[in-house]
This record gives structure tokens, sequence and C-alpha cells, in this order.
């Protein structure tokens, strides 16, 4: 009997040092502070980033104006394709910079989980949304594309069938 009662004193022990250590963690992750030292140089990398992003961007620009000459051969669908996914990728990368901002003004470390997992939530609707647009623009672009197509194969059938 006194071993099965030593054995509850021991999980009972053991479950109250757990609780403590978790209560205390708990008030550590409210309560933690983010170095400036962090914040400071967070926020010279996010500068810095943005600044090779915008100087990349120029050049991005000066390839798609020549794939737009490129393709106005092929039809404006690739055009208006690769514009969609131009435009997509800029709205996720400033929502990212957005993001990377709002986590350096985090005071605690539990505030920096929420912020992250607010961001995530966001940027996982954006995608659905973002995956419907793309989608309907490149049904829309093939069904543009094909059509032609379509039209010459069953042209040169007729040709090849009066001709014989």
């Amino acid at each position: 009997m006194t071993e099965s009662t030593s054995a509850k004193v021991a999980a009972e022990k053991a479950r109250a040092a757990y609780r403590k250590t978790a209560d205390e963690f708990e008030q550590f992750t409210k309560d933690a502070q983010m170095p400036e030292a962090v914040r400071v140089f967070a926020e010279k990398n996010i500068a810095q980033t943005r600044e090779i992003y915008e100087r990349s961007k120029d050049a991005l620009e000066s390839v798609l104006e020549s794939w737009e000459r490129t393709f106005d051969a092929a039809g404006q669908g690739a055009v208006a394709l690769n514009r969609k996914v131009i435009d997509i990728t800029q709205r996720n990368i400033n929502s990212s910079f957005e993001f990377a901002r709002s986590l350096i003004g985090a005071k605690t470390i539990a505030e920096a989980m929420e912020l992250q997992s607010t961001y995530w939530r966001k940027q996982l609707d954006a995608m659905k949304s973002q995956a419907d647009e793309v989608r309907a623009l490149s049904t829309r672009v093939t069904a543009d594309v094909v059509e032609p197509a379509k039209l010459q194969v069953k042209r040169g059938i007729e040709e090849l069938e009066r001709g014989h």
C-alpha cells in the first residue's frame, strides 16, 4: 500500500513541477521583450532587401517589356498571364515586407507568434484567390490560343479531303 501511495505522491509532484514550468514558460513568452539590437538589425536588413528588390524590379520590368515584344506574334494571352504572375508575385512580396515590419514591432514572443499566425492565415487565403485568378486567366488564354489552331487543323483536313 505504501508503494502505491509513494507512486501517487511522486506522480503528483511531477505534475506540479510540470504545471509550474509550463506557467513560468507562458509568463516568459508574454513578458519577454525583443532586444533593441535585434529590432534595429531586422529593420536594417528589411531596408536593404527592399532596396535590392526595387532595383531588381526595374530590371524585371525591362525583361517583361522585351518579352511583350516577343510574345506579340504568339498572342497577348501569354503577356497577360506573365503580367498576372508578376502582379501576384509583387503583391506577395509586398505582403511579406508588411509582415516583417509588423513583426519587428512585436513586443513579446506571444505577440510575434500571433502576428505570424495571422499572416499565414491571410497568405493561404490570398494564395487560393491567386490560384483562382491564374486558373481563370490561363483557361481563357488556352482557349484563345487553341481555337485558331483547331480552325487551322480543320481547314487543313478539309483541303486534304478536297484534294482526294
